[in-house]
């Protein structure tokens, strides 16, 4: 089932979501839901609170061909970027790279805007399974930034929050461009 996508905004985006005690059967729902509305978005990642749902649960499915991605690592072993997707990970816990690497982001949340953010060119991530299995994955390229900006959103924190000063003075402006266009649009509540 396709879900809203909620929007900056919603305070649901800024709050630091609970881990996942129990994978139930709505957990499994909520996570295959995610992976069709994350299609649906053509986005290439999900974060639960993306979706209203304070929880440390995210998706995320790099196109196999993507040519950033030169390793994935699953414990320890390295596994074809195909056969790693779509990754459903809880709870994790990022351990990032010394290397950094710029690149252009987006969000299924903030609609029609995207800029340079500066992120961890590789990470390193601890996760759980639904299946209740902790794994490792390490990855570089377009996994890894998607990697740290999901988990970014199950901490609170947008792309927008990492960019450069003067990058952040251009995005506001636009930002409050877009939320008049998605008050009008019925995107978002008005605030007049």
């Amino acid at each position: 089932m396709i879900l809203p996508i909620v929007i900056y905004g919603d305070p649901v985006l800024r709050v630091k979501c609970k881990p996942i005690t129990e994978v139930t059967e709505e957990i499994r729902k909520l996570s295959q839901d995610m992976i069709e509305t994350m299609h649906n978005a053509r986005g290439v990642g999900l974060a639960a609170p993306q979706v209203g749902i304070a929880l440390q649960l995210a998706v995320i499915e790099v196109p196999p061909d993507d040519e950033s991605v030169t390793y994935v690592r699953i414990n320890g072993e390295d596994t074809p970027l195909a056969e790693a997707m779509p990754l459903i990970f809880l709870n994790p816990k990022l351990d990032h790279g010394k290397e950094k690497a710029m690149g252009e982001e987006g969000c299924l949340s903030i609609p029609d805007l995207r800029s340079e953010v500066r992120r961890s060119a590789g990470v390193k991530v601890e996760y759980q399974t639904l299946d209740g299995e902790t794994r490792t994955i390490e990855a570089d390229g377009l996994l890894a930034r998607a990697l740290q900006h999901e988990i970014d959103h199950l901490n609170g924190i947008l792309f927008i929050d990492r960019l450069s000063a003067a990058a952040k003075l251009g995005v506001r402006r636009k930002l409050k461009r877009l939320m008049l266009e998605w008050e009008e649009d019925g995107l978002i509540p008005s605030k007049r």
